[in-house]
């Protein structure tokens, strides 16, 4: 029996129907906290008999919950939209949400963060996936501590949060070595934005690299990982040195460093190897095929909304950090 007179059943009379009170019912229906097994097995049946469906609202007054959870981009619209790494993430988390009953909020600002830390705080969502971290979005103090948060990118505080990355540094130092071993002695960088950590860990293995083989790491510009940043910051770095070779802190950056090399005559690799970091479908555009590092974007996504889903059954869990590997992905640009 699906409705009582043609309408829909109330809690009322599902507490009737189980031989309960309405505050049973209530609990077996939303959880089961408190609820003796008999009683459970009373209501479930009611529930089944009655066709009796919870209302979504009152649900969440019961349980505290919105049966939601948040992806928040802290960039703007026009990044968000021409990233291949923020729109992979996006792919990522509604894919693994997909097999829950968890609805997905996609959140997107740079220019409002307190708006957002506000909104999360406000109990909106029931945690939160957080990619793309910048210093100074206030993200990581404002939501220290409150709902379950896991980020995608290493935040810089570190302490008390949950993360999953990629090994940035690892990933760099390999890219850069692949340069070393081609004969490459003035290999340059444009690093990505010094705000975020992917772009300093980035940096730093650049650096390491070209440390270990005795080689000097003066030539360096950063920009955003944007088209016309990178191009601008390539246009510096060919004023300002003599390079045979450039590691970019990602391959849509590398196609404005390929624009300002193209400008001057360059060529690729004859003159200038290219070596980036990504490989999300730009790499194998260009020509030649840019050898890059992989970023796994869909695992990264994937073991994020695991560590939420699990903080949101559990919301004491310690606090997580993991690293996944990258590998090399030869092209024709070294």
């Amino acid at each position: 029996m699906s409705t009582i007179s043609g309408r829909a059943p109330t809690l009322d009379e599902v507490a009737r129907e189980a031989g309960v009170s309405r505050s049973t019912a209530s609990r077996a229906i939303n959880g089961g906290k408190r609820v003796s097994p008999t009683a459970q097995a009373a209501v479930d049946d009611a529930v089944q008999r009655l066709g009796f469906t919870p209302n979504p609202a009152a649900r969440a007054l019961a349980t505290q919950q919105t049966g939601s959870v948040a992806l928040v981009i802290p960039e703007p619209d026009d990044r968000f939209l021409n990233d291949p790494f923020l729109l992979g993430v996006l792919r990522g988390v509604s894919g693994a949400l997909a097999v829950t009953e968890l609805q997905l909020v996609l959140l997107i600002s740079n220019r409002t963060p307190g708006r957002l830390v506000r909104y999360l705080q406000a109990g909106h969502v029931d945690g939160a996936i957080i990619a793309s971290p910048h210093r100074g979005d206030h993200l990581e103090e404002g939501l220290r501590g409150s709902r379950p948060i896991v980020f995608i990118g290493r935040p810089f505080e570190m302490n008390g949060l949950s993360f999953v990355d990629v090994d940035n540094v690892t990933g760099a130092r390999l890219a850069t070595e692949v340069l070393v071993r081609a004969g490459r002695t003035r290999i340059g960088t444009v690093a990505g934005p010094t705000d975020m950590t992917a772009g300093q860990d980035r940096f730093i293995g650049w650096q390491e690299a070209l440390d270990a083989a005795g080689l000097p790491h003066d030539a360096a510009e950063a920009a955003d990982f944007s088209v016309p940043a990178a191009e601008a910051a390539a246009e510096r770095l060919l004023d300002a040195h003599d390079v045979d070779a450039i590691f970019v802190a990602s391959d849509t950056m590398a196609v404005g460093v390929r624009r300002a090399l193209d400008r001057r005559g360059l060529r690729v690799p004859d003159d200038v190897a290219l070596v980036g970091f990504d490989d999300l479908g730009t790499a194998e555009l260009m020509h030649p095929r840019l050898t890059t590092m992989s970023n796994p974007v869909l695992d990264l996504s994937a073991r994020a909304t695991s560590m939420l889903l699990a903080r949101l059954t559990d919301p004491s869990l310690p606090p997580e950090h993991v690293l996944l590997p990258t590998r090399l992905v030869p092209g024709g640009s070294v």
